[in-house]
């Protein structure tokens, strides 16, 4: 049966796209929640890269002593207790809990309701991450295998969300919602293997008193999940002591902030929820009093989700305060000629540049690529190969958590002051040559082949098709 698309009645059948009609693939709609993260990230990565320009500014200015800043002490002091760390100190190990907690809300609530919820959809940027983790540690330690420089192979394991997201806006209609869905689960992926490294590998000292107590908090969480607990204050409460707890226990305590991210509900809400906020606002509507529209106001609330509403009030703050703070006081490298000409024949500096570069371009094509030869899974429908290499090319941005790792893994200034170049020129070049690919190879090369269960449905019978085209 032809379909005549100019006949639609646009009251019961949305147009198809041109594009969607010539591949004879619909359209797979992206979620709003993932809309906003995107564009929240995308606004991120302007202010990180203006914050990482003025570090940059900051750190080779005669006469401003960079470093001397925020080694500057700040604490809290409350009778006899006393608190205290270094402004760069509060930024990565306090203030940076917030981002890893969106890190882990975003992730609850895909893999709970949103786009990652069905398996096979996760399973070829799964593949990738994988790649991606694992070979740009190779190829580090391949140039550090022994030594102080050998601890920093974590490094250039993981790709900076904010960055690559930044990029691809810039792409527009070029890049597909469906790529950057494939590159954010990718990013995810990611995230949990760097996390997941930095617990297990860069914890110098463990606390088991400390750590018992985290294990009980963390009890307690789950505790309110299964009560069906929808407000965020006790969440919140609760999170703060367990970040005491992983910060005494000697784990890094921005593991904490991905705890509560995954644990914090992110499922349905029960529809009775909904109909009690109808019930609420009729009162408030036939009566308008202090008490009925507190109890509206609280109905209304609880029709979000604990994750939403903490997402909603979290990732703001983490993409345009967090993050760019953080590249303000992490990105600062004097570029004098002196640590330019040790860093081109420095091991480490190599490294971490081949490893960002060279490692996740091969390491998540071949990932991929194994799972879409085996079949395990597909690509999203508008997804090239030639995106699939652009894409990975762009995941070599590892700038966040990438300079994370360098604090945790360098003590020695030299060795952090060469991680952090090369850093920075792999991340560049992974940028420029990643956004070439996509423009020239992502329109050239054919479109993945896809499952017959995309192919488009049969329509009903009905007013809005052209029986002579029968």
């Amino acid at each position: 049966m032809k379909v005549d698309s100019s006949r639609f009645n646009e009251g019961l059948l949305p147009r198809l796209p041109s594009t969607t009609r010539q591949m004879n693939v619909p359209l797979p709609y992206v979620s709003a929640g993932f809309r906003r993260f995107l564009a929240t990230e995308a606004g991120s990565a302007v202010l990180l890269l203006a914050a990482t320009v003025a570090a940059l500014v900051w750190a080779n200015v005669a006469g401003v002593n960079y470093d001397a800043f925020w080694g500057t002490h700040a604490g809290v002091e409350v009778g006899t207790a006393h608190f205290s760390l270094n402004l760069r100190d509060w930024v990565n190990d306090v203030a940076m809990v917030v981002f890893f907690a969106v890190v882990g809300l975003e992730i609850s609530r895909e893999v709970s309701v949103g786009e990652l919820h069905d398996v096979r959809s996760i399973v070829v940027p799964a593949c990738g991450a994988l790649g991606g983790l694992a070979l740009p540690a190779i190829i580090y330690f391949l140039f550090n295998s022994s030594g102080a420089a050998a601890v920093g192979w974590g490094i250039p394991m993981s790709s900076d969300t904010a960055f690559l997201i930044g990029v691809l806006a810039l792409f527009g209609p070029r890049c597909p919602d469906q790529l950057r869905l494939f590159l954010l689960t990718l990013a995810i992926g990611d995230d949990i293997g760097a996390i997941t490294v930095m617990a297990v590998f860069y914890t110098h000292h463990v606390s088991v008193p400390a750590l018992v107590v985290a294990a009980v908090l963390i009890l307690a969480l789950l505790g309110l999940r299964w009560l069906g607990v929808w407000r965020l204050t006790p969440y919140l409460v609760v999170g703060v002591g367990l970040w005491a707890a992983v910060d005494a226990s000697g784990v890094h305590p921005t593991l904490a902030g991905v705890l509560i991210g995954l644990i914090v509900p992110a499922g349905a809400v029960d529809g009775h929820t909904r109909e009690r906020l109808r019930l609420y606002g009729r009162a408030v509507i036939e009566r308008a009093d202090a008490v009925r529209v507190r109890l509206a106001t609280t109905a209304m609330k609880a029709t979000l989700s604990a994750n939403e509403r903490l997402q909603a009030i979290l990732h703001p703050i983490s993409a345009y305060v967090i993050i760019p703070v953080f590249g303000l006081a992490n990105a600062g490298v004097q570029l004098d000629s002196t640590t330019l000409r040790t860093a081109a024949s420095s091991t480490v500096t190599l490294g971490v540049a081949v490893g960002l570069i060279v490692g996740n371009t091969v390491g998540i094509s071949l990932g991929a690529g194994i799972a879409l030869r085996t079949g395990l899974g597909n690509l999203p429908g508008r997804v090239r190969y030639g995106h699939l290499i652009g894409g990975a090319i762009l995941a070599g941005i590892g700038f966040t958590i990438a300079l994370f790792i360098t604090g945790l893994a360098f003590t020695d200034p030299g060795l952090q002051q060469q991680a952090k170049v090369g850093v920075l020129a792999g991340s560049l070049f992974a940028a420029v040559l990643g956004s070439v690919v996509l423009r020239v190879l992502g329109e050239r090369l054919p479109l993945c082949s896809f499952d017959e269960r995309f192919s488009l449905p049969e329509l009903p019978e009905g007013p809005w098709l052209d029986p002579s085209l029968a």
